[in-house]
Order: C-alpha cells, then structure tokens, then sequence
C-alpha cells in the first residue's frame, strides 16, 4: 500500500504540521478540511490572544518547509486570527495541492469490512468516506479534525440543562466577541461557566468591558482551589499570569463566585434567564458556558478504537491527562505508541485525542505527528524517541474535577507526575 495516500482529516495546526512531516519523508499525502481555508476552526476564535510564544507555535518540519517558501516566524503572542493569517494559510498554501478545502469526511472504514469482520484488516487498505459521495482509499489516517465544533453543554450531568436548548439565544458556547457585540454585553448581568483557561480569559475580558457589567462565575467544584493555574512558577509566563489577573479581579470584587453549581434547568424570565441548580440564581442576560469540548466519533464508527470509557481519549494516553487524578495539565511527551489503536494506521491526533480532557497545548500535537509519522513510515526507532519537553504549569492541587481531600494531601498530579518520569 506504500502507493496510497496518507489521509489528514483536518487543517488546523496538528493537521498541516502532520503534513508537513509527511511531505519531509516523501509519502503521499492527501489533507482534507471540511472549512473553506487552513485554520478554519481557529478563525473562529480569532480575537483570543495565545498564552504560547510565536516559537512554541510552529511545528519544526512546517518550519523548515515554509523557510523554502521565504516566511519568516513573527514574533510575541499572536491572536487567533494572527495564528491562521501568518502561519497556517502560508503552510497550507506551501503544502499545494495536497490540501483540500471544503471536503468533510463522513466515514472510515477499512476496504470492504465492516468493523464486525476481522479478515484482512492488517492487509486491506482505509477508505475515506467524503461528503456527498466520493471514496478515498488511504494507506493510514491521521484524524486532526479536533473538537471545536463540539461544545460541551451547560448542563451540570453532560447532557443539556432541562431549558437549555429552549434559551440558546441568550447562551454562547465560545469566548465572546466583545469588541465585534460590546453592546451585547456591555453593562448587563453575565455568567461565566467553566474553570479553563477560556473561562479566565472571558472573565476578565468582561471585568474590563464596562464598570457595570455584573459578572457570576459558576464553578461545579466546591471551592476555586487550582482554577488559577500556577501564577509565577508556571514555564509559560503568560498562561500563569492570565490565572493572575483573574484571580485579582476575583479579589477586588469584579467577579462574584457561586461555587458547587451544576445546572439542572435554564428558565425564561422575560428577555433574562435564571439558572438553576439546588438553588436559583438572579437573573442574566447572558450566559458563557465554557465547560469544554468532547471529540466527535459519529464517523469512526466502522473502524476499531480502543478507547478509555471516560475521557473517550486512546486508552493508553488517559492515564497521562485524566483531571480525576490530577489537576496540573503537566503531560509527558508521547506519541505513536501511546496513539495507537486496535485498527491499523489510523491515529487520533491533536485535540481530539485528549476526548473530554483539557489543557492541550500545539506542541503536544506536533510531538505526536513526529511520531505517528515517523511509525507510519516505518522508522521505529524515532517513532519511540522523546524529542520534546513541555513547559509545566506549576501546579500540583490534586484532583481537578471534584475537590478530594485524599488526593490533596497526597501530593496529587505531582506525585503521579514523578512516578510517570520515574
């Protein structure tokens, strides 16, 4: 099967880093992106500044493939919109013909078997189903598709609050754009639900909005506990002072915190909504449900992942970033083997194969496509090397979904970080 293409599902930045590094070891490659340009789903999100340096955002073989093309890596923390401008429309663009755009793949299979056959599934090539009707047969698949077009709802148990969909109006599932809709949320009563680094930024960019904007932060933990991150002892200085600034305005009274809230129903008071959870809290216009994303496997649903039960990430890369055990988002490098599932050569990259969980940064995804590439051409040796270290966040608290006493005082992610090093 070496003739056939290795299929990229996706233009984000994982997806054209996995391309380039396909290109730098001569296999074919075909990318495929259901948005109309590279970085479709970043686009989105196009007024969010990063909290990661210019350099810790290009893959190193997208680098080198872009350098015969005359760019040149800007410098500082680029917005969303920066990020997809200046690095991934170049990239895809010097990648040519490979990437295609407005292609949604539907569906993977392996050729002639449904999931049920076990025949010739080491033998028999992938086909790639494309919306409305075109079939692609691949040597492997690489899955970068992400999870942006998944939000979590704002329903406390998963599932949407009783009203939720009734009010979708008045609730956005991304951070607000506040200088394209000032008036939407300039002076008025807002809650922000979520305890991620979106829901910090939201928070103070909404602090900063206009002095009477109200602002209720909704935690489904009991107390604030690691929500704000390291601070000054985290190896990314701008993520550790985005939880600083939050944690400021907390203090200073610009932000009230309702702590143990996990919304049951969302109900109509006129043009406000009143959430509910064991209690009811005071109307708002608005509401900013910020709780993640969770992958979508619709499409996969004919080729056989193995994957863990909770956090639907592969199975042997959960244990590395399950907020149940700790809270830091500090996750040694991995890659082809930690990927790996029951189907052969296909790969859960990117945001994607974190599943349910957070704090996902692009170099864990470039680190990944090295070594799913390098396995996929045969070069095991690299596929197994380590050729990344990431920046810790500085913190060690413990269990990061529910406050737990027990994992607390036991050291918690740091302890367990220590082990995995070993």
């Amino acid at each position: 099967m070496s003739e056939l293409p290795v299929v990229v599902v996706g233009a984000g930045p994982v997806g054209l880093a996995a391309a380039a590094r396909l290109v730098e070891r001569g296999l074919p490659t075909v990318v495929l992106e259901a948005g109309e340009g590279a970085g479709a789903a970043v686009a989105q999100w196009r007024h969010v500044r990063l909290f990661s340096r210019w350099s810790e955002l290009v893959d190193p073989a997208a680098r080198r493939l872009l350098a015969g093309h005359g760019w040149r890596q800007p410098e500082g923390y680029p917005t969303g919109a920066e990020w997809a401008a200046e690095y991934l429309v170049p990239l895809a663009a010097a990648l040519g013909d490979r990437v295609r755009f407005g292609a949604r793949v539907v569906g993977i299979a392996r050729r002639g078997r449904d999931r049920v056959v076990d025949a010739g599934r080491d033998s028999e090539p992938l086909t790639v189903h494309v919306s409305p009707s075109e079939r692609i047969t691949a040597r492997a698949v690489i899955d970068a598709s992400g999870t942006w077009g998944t939000p979590n709802p704002l329903g406390g148990d998963g599932l949407p609050a009783i009203g939720e969909h009734a009010a979708s109006d008045r609730i956005i599932y991304r951070v607000p754009d506040l200088a394209a809709e000032p008036e939407r949320y300039a002076g008025k009563r807002i809650a922000v639900a979520g305890s991620g680094h979106s829901a910090l930024t939201a928070l103070i960019a909404l602090t900063e909005l206009h002095p009477s904007t109200h602002v209720t932060w909704l935690l489904r933990r009991g107390t604030t506990g690691v929500v704000f991150g390291g601070g000054a002892a985290d190896q990314l200085p701008a993520r550790g002072a985005l939880g600083l600034k939050a944690q400021e305005a907390v203090r200073a009274g610009r932000v009230e915190v309702v702590t143990g809230f996990r919304t049951e129903a969302v109900e109509r008071d006129g043009d406000r909504v009143v959430l509910v959870s064991q209690r009811r809290l005071d109307p708002v216009d608005e509401v900013v449900a910020l709780t993640g994303f969770r992958p979508d496997l619709s499409w996969l649903s004919e080729v056989r992942l193995e994957l863990d039960p909770v956090l639907q990430a592969p199975s042997r890369l959960a244990p590395l970033i399950n907020p149940n055990v700790h809270s830091c988002g500090t996750v040694y490098p991995h890659g082809a083997a930690e990927l790996r599932h029951p189907e052969p050569d296909v790969y859960l990259v990117g945001m994607k194969s974190y599943g349910r969980a957070p704090t996902f940064l692009a170099m864990t995804g470039y680190e990944q496509v090295r070594s799913v590439v390098a396995e996929i051409a045969g070069d095991h040796e690299a596929a197994a090397r380590v050729e990344l270290t990431l920046p810790e966040t500085g913190v060690c608290g413990g269990s990061g979904v529910f406050d737990s006493p027990d994992t607390a005082q036991s050291g918690g992610c740091c302890a367990d970080q220590q082990m995995v090093l070993g």
